[in-house]
C-alpha cells in the first residue's frame, strides 16, 4: 500500500484486519453462475499487491480508492422499439431506470430471486397501472403485450440489463394481459371493489408488520375475489365452487388489483409498496434447489463416528448450494429448515451444523471463503450506481449467525415471531464494528470487472471476475 494511500487505524489486538482477494475462472462479463475464491489473509496494513495470474503477467491491480470507472451506463445503446406499445414510459421513467440497475447484466441471476425480479415486476405493474390513467383498462390484449415487453425488454438492455430478463424472471407476454380476470374496465373495477378501504388498506404499508399483519394482503384478496365473481355472474352459474380455476382466476385478478393500485399513487410510491408486498412472498420460502442427502447420510451416519468425515461431507453439500444465488437473512433461516429436515429424514439426528459450524450466510452466494458469505438485507433494497463507484449492493457480511436445527418435525410456520425476526434482523446493531458491508461494482479497461466490498472507504476485499 502506498505510503499516501488510506491508514488503517485500528487495533489489530482487537480486530483483525481480513484482504481477501478473489478471482473467477471464468471470463468476467459472462453470465455469473457462481464465484470462485482465494483467499489471502494478512495482518500487516501494508500488505495489499496485485494477484499473479496463471501466466505469470499480472493483473491490473484495483488501488485502495478507486478510480472513476468506465461507467457501463455512459455508453447506452439506443433501443429499438416497436412503435406499437401504448405504455406511457415516461411516467415510469424512474422506474426504468432503476430496474436496469437492479438487474445489471452481469449480477441479474445472482440477484433475480430477492432484488432484480421483483423490481421487473413491479415496473411492468406500475407502468399499466400509470397508463390506465389514459387508456381507462387496467391489461394489455395478447397483441400489445407482445410489442410492450419487446419494448421494455430494449429499453432496459438499452441501458446495462441483462438481456435475457424474460427466461431469467420467467415474464411472457401474458404476465401484462388480465390472464382469467373478468375485470379490467377502471370504472368496473371501481364499481365493483370497496375501493376506497382498498387504498386506505394498501396506500401506506410498513414492510415488516404488512408480512405478518397482512393489513393490505388480505384487502387486495378481498377485492381479487370479488372481481372474480364476476365471471360467475357473467355466465350466470350456480357459483365459484362449481370451477377449479377459481383460483387461478383470483390470482390474474389480484394483478389486477396491484395495477389498480399503481394508478392511484405515484411511481416511487407504488413501488414501496409492491416491493414490499413481493417481500412477504419471498421470504416465505427457500429458493435454492437442496441436492440428495445420501452423500452426507453417509459420511454422518452411525451416530456421526468419524466428525472429520462428517463435515467434510457437509462443507461439500453446502458447497454446491453456495453456487446457486443469493438470497436474505430469512431465506437463508427457511433453507436451514429445509435442509436440516432432510437430514433428519435420512436419519441423521444429531446437530450437523453445529458440530460442523454452519451458520446462515453459508447458504448463500460465496465470494470467497473465509466467511465471506453474502446475506442480502430481508427488507426490500436495490443495487445503487453511481459515476465513481459503479453498481453496489448491500450485504450483511457480519451476520454470522449460526444456522438453528430444527427441534420438531415441522418447518417454521411463520418469520414472524417478534423474537425471532430481531435475533435474526439485527443481532449487530450493539457491535461497536461496521454492520454492513457495501459491494461494489466497477469495470477496469473494457476488458476486466471488478468486485470491491468496501468498509466505509477502506477496501478491504478485492474480486476479480
Amino acid at each position: 500500500m502506498r505510503e499516501e494511500g488510506v491508514s488503517l487505524n485500528l487495533n489489530l489486538g482487537l480486530f483483525n484486519v481480513f484482504l481477501l482477494f478473489f478471482y473467477l475462472h471464468e471470463s468476467c462479463c459472462s453470465p455469473l453462475n457462481h464465484l470462485k475464491g482465494s483467499v489471502l489473509m494478512d495482518r500487516r496494513a501494508d500488505a495489499i499487491f496485485p494477484e499473479i495470474s496463471p501466466s505469470g503477467a499480472p493483473q491490473p491491480f484495483l488501488p485502495l480508492l478507486a478510480p472513476s470507472p468506465l461507467a457501463p451506463f455512459t455508453n447506452n445503446s439506443i433501443p429499438k422499439l416497436s412503435g406499437l406499445c401504448t405504455l406511457n414510459f415516461s411516467a415510469a421513467e424512474g422506474m426504468m431506470g432503476m430496474t436496469s440497475i437492479d438487474c445489471w447484466s452481469m449480477f441479474a441471476t445472482v440477484l433475480a430471486n430477492v432484488i432484480c425480479c421483483p423490481q421487473l415486476e413491479s415496473t411492468l405493474v406500475i407502468l399499466i397501472g400509470q397508463s390506465s390513467r389514459d387508456t381507462n383498462v387496467l391489461a394489455l390484449n395478447k397483441t400489445l403485450a407482445d410489442h410492450c415487453l419487446s419494448d421494455v425488454d430494449q429499453i432496459l438492455v438499452g441501458q446495462g440489463a441483462n438481456n435475457s430478463l424474460q427466461q431469467i424472471c420467467s415474464i411472457r407476454p401474458s404476465n401484462l394481459t388480465e390472464g382469467s380476470c373478468p375485470v379490467i374496465d377502471v370504472n368496473e373495477f371501481e364499481a365493483t371493489v370497496d375501493s376506497s378501504k382498498l387504498l386506505a388498506a394498501c396506500e401506506k404499508i410498513d414492510p415488516v408488520k404488512e408480512c405478518c399483519g397482512q393489513i393490505c394482503q388480505n384487502a387486495i384478496s378481498e377485492a381479487a375475489g370479488k372481481l372474480a365473481l364476476r365471471a360467475f355472474d357473467l355466465l350466470s352459474t350456480d357459483g365459484p365452487h362449481i370451477s377449479p380455476e377459481h383460483s387461478s382466476r383470483v390470482d390474474d385478478c389480484k394483478t389486477i388489483v396491484l395495477r389498480w393500485l399503481a394508478s392511484k399513487l405515484d411511481p416511487s410510491h407504488a413501488k414501496k409498496v409492491l416491493r414490499g408486498l413481493s417481500n412477504c412472498n419471498i421470504n416465505k420460502v427457500c429458493p435454492l434447489v437442496l441436492p440428495d442427502v445420501r452423500h452426507v447420510a453417509k459420511g454422518c451416519g452411525n451416530e456421526i463416528s468419524n466428525q472429520t468425515a462428517c463435515c467434510s461431507a457437509m462443507e461439500s453439500y453446502v458447497s454446491h448450494l453456495q453456487k446457486q444465488s443469493l438470497i436474505t437473512n430469512l431465506q437463508a433461516l427457511d433453507c436451514a429448515a429445509s435442509l436440516g429436515m432432510k437430514l433428519q429424514k435420512a436419519n441423521i439426528t444429531k446437530n450437523v451444523y453445529k458440530l460442523c459450524h454452519i451458520s446462515l450466510k453459508d447458504f448463500s452466494l460465496q465470494v470467497g471463503s473465509q466467511e465471506s458469505g453474502c446475506l442480502l438485507p430481508s427488507l426490500p433494497s436495490d443495487a445503487t450506481f453511481d459515476q465513481s463507484s459503479g453498481i453496489s449492493f448491500l450485504c450483511d457480511l457480519n451476520d454470522n449467525i449460526p444456522a438453528p436445527w430444527p427441534s420438531t418435525a415441522e418447518l417454521p410456520a411463520s418469520s414472524c415471531n417478534k423474537s425471532m425476526y430481531n435475533w435474526l434482523l439485527y443481532p449487530l446493531l450493539q457491535s461497536k464494528w461496521f454492520p454492513f458491508i457495501q459491494l461494489k461494482i466497477i469495470s477496469w479497461y473494457e476488458s476486466s470487472c471488478f468486485l470491491s466490498c468496501v468498509f466505509n472507504d477502506l477496501c478491504l476485499i478485492l474480486l476479480e471476475l
